[in-house]
């Protein structure tokens, strides 16, 4: 894996992170999925930045930090700057906040990171805004539809949605978990009455969804047929979009670019811990933690080196996160060792089989020189953050995900002379949490309008075969866009 600086004009390829393929363009990285070896896209070089350049973006914008990152990763001759530039104002205009994602200071010195002005609140607007954006370049020329299929354990659905909905060359089949989800994320994807939005409502788990989505995606000639492309943190440019947080973080907390600083990441699959992990690989002096829910295979595997699954995921009062399976470990472990497709390969290979599997020694070393901390948090934990947080901080509110990286603030040691917390999510999504803690919340008019809205979507039960409806769903959108041709 290797680096190069900025100034170079190496044209950017990507490849797999298990080697069967390599040489992609940034348009068919950002149309794959899960690649026909059963990798992930990683690009085949590093841009790495020099202090010099990181202080001289120290005061950008967010969007004028985007604009610099960006770049990086995409040829010009494949998105050109001047287009680049529009197609980011595009995806960041809906952000109510004119800072974008402010860096809050708190009255108790905590530093928060507020990513949830996009139009469904949560994080993930920051990446699929773009992503969206970038779809509808590349389709729009060649006027070539594709499917896109997601399953959500929480915002990922409902920011996928808005991305695309009402694109011509874009239909989208999402599925979430049953009780799993808050009543204002379930109902964010369900009350879409857009024609290219199918939603799937099933008896199960995240993880239930991941594994039959996956077949679809690695049977070649089905795929290729229906262009079938995902958006969640399989996804290359979500990823890539991401890291931009970082820098900006970095920058907000450290203008004289002197020191490191102290990242906290709530996390479920790792794709934000993966943007923070490329960060610190491309130059940026960060330090990361991760916080996670009682389904803890992340922090199991950073602090003792055990990536196994559990028999099943845990319901918690943070759903964006219970996963057992945080496929984008894979990705890290990439990173980490320089691009070893080889061991990368045989553990994951390893993994799927017989769904656990020990670190070795020096990848689990290597993973804690960037995820310098993990720690568990659980609903308790939780309930009591929020608490805290609102009595100490003059009523301002934590969402369930961003109380758990709150929660490690408070309670594990620092590893950076400063510190920031990643808030991932408005708390008004999740009331459910805010009772629990025993507080209550007042709707703002947007939700008491969200959730008066009619429900559209298929409900599955699990003695339903999914993939057989799934592969059904989607071969009816090829009908139907064929008949429209």
């Amino acid at each position: 894996l290797q680096h190069y600086f900025i100034q170079s004009n190496l044209r950017m390829r990507y490849k797999s992170t298990r080697g069967g393929v390599s040489g992609l363009s940034f348009e068919e990285a950002l149309f794959s999925g899960f690649l026909s070896d059963g990798g992930i896209v990683m690009p085949e070089t590093i841009p790495h930045i020099s202090r010099e350049t990181l202080a001289s973006w120290s005061g950008k914008s967010y969007i004028e930090l985007a604009k610099a990152v960006l770049p990086l990763f995409i040829p010009t001759t494949e998105i050109p700057a001047s287009d680049l530039d529009l197609l980011l104002d595009k995806a960041f205009r809906r952000f109510t906040h004119p800072d974008t994602a402010p860096v809050v200071h708190l009255p108790s010195g905590l530093s928060i990171m507020e990513l949830f002005h996009g139009v469904t609140w949560s994080f993930k607007d920051l990446a699929l805004s773009c992503v969206g954006q970038f779809l509808e370049y590349f389709l729009d020329k060649k006027q070539q539809h594709i499917t896109v299929v997601v399953a959500t354990s929480g915002d990922t659905g409902s920011a996928a949605i808005e991305s695309v909905r009402g694109l011509r060359w874009v239909d989208i089949v999402c599925m979430f978990p049953r009780d799993r989800l808050s009543e204002v994320q379930e109902k964010q994807m369900t009350t879409v009455q857009d024609a290219n939005v199918r939603v799937l409502k099933v008896s199960g788990s995240v993880d239930d969804c991941d594994n039959v989505i996956k077949p679809c995606f690695l049977d070649k000639p089905f795929a290729a047929k229906h262009r079938l492309c995902s958006i969640n943190s399989i996804n290359w440019s979500r990823l890539m979009v991401q890291t931009v947080h970082y820098f900006y973080v970095y920058l907000q907390m450290c203008p004289a670019c002197d020191q490191d600083v102290e990242v906290i990441i709530p996390t479920g699959a790792c794709g934000n811990v993966t943007s923070g992990v490329l960060a610190h690989e491309m130059g940026l002096p960060v330090k990361l933690s991760c916080a996670v829910t009682r389904n803890n295979i992340v922090d199991r595997t950073v602090r003792e080196g055990d990536f196994s699954a559990a028999e099943e995921v845990l319901a918690t009062l943070a759903p964006a996160m219970d996963i057992q399976v945080p496929y984008n470990m894979e990705r890290i472990w990439y990173l980490v060792t320089g691009g070893d497709s080889e061991r990368v390969g045989g553990l994951m290979k390893e993994f799927e089989e017989k769904k656990g599997i020990r670190v070795p020694e020096d990848i689990r070393g290597m993973v804690r020189e960037r995820i310098a901390a993990s720690s568990t948090v659980t609903d308790e934990g939780v309930k009591e953050t929020i608490r805290q947080v609102h009595a100490d901080n003059e009523g301002y509110w934590v969402c369930p995900h961003t109380a758990i990286g709150v929660h490690h603030f408070l309670h594990q040691a620092a590893t950076a002379p400063l510190r920031a917390v990643l808030a991932t999510a408005s708390v008004c999504k999740f009331e459910e949490a805010v009772k629990a803690a025993g507080m209550s919340l007042t709707h703002t008019p947007a939700v008491r309008e969200l959730l008066e809205s009619p429900v559209h979507c298929v409900e599955l039960e699990k003695d339903e075969d999914w993939e057989l409806f799934l592969r059904n769903t989607i071969e009816g959108i090829w009908e139907r866009n064929n008949q429209i041709k």
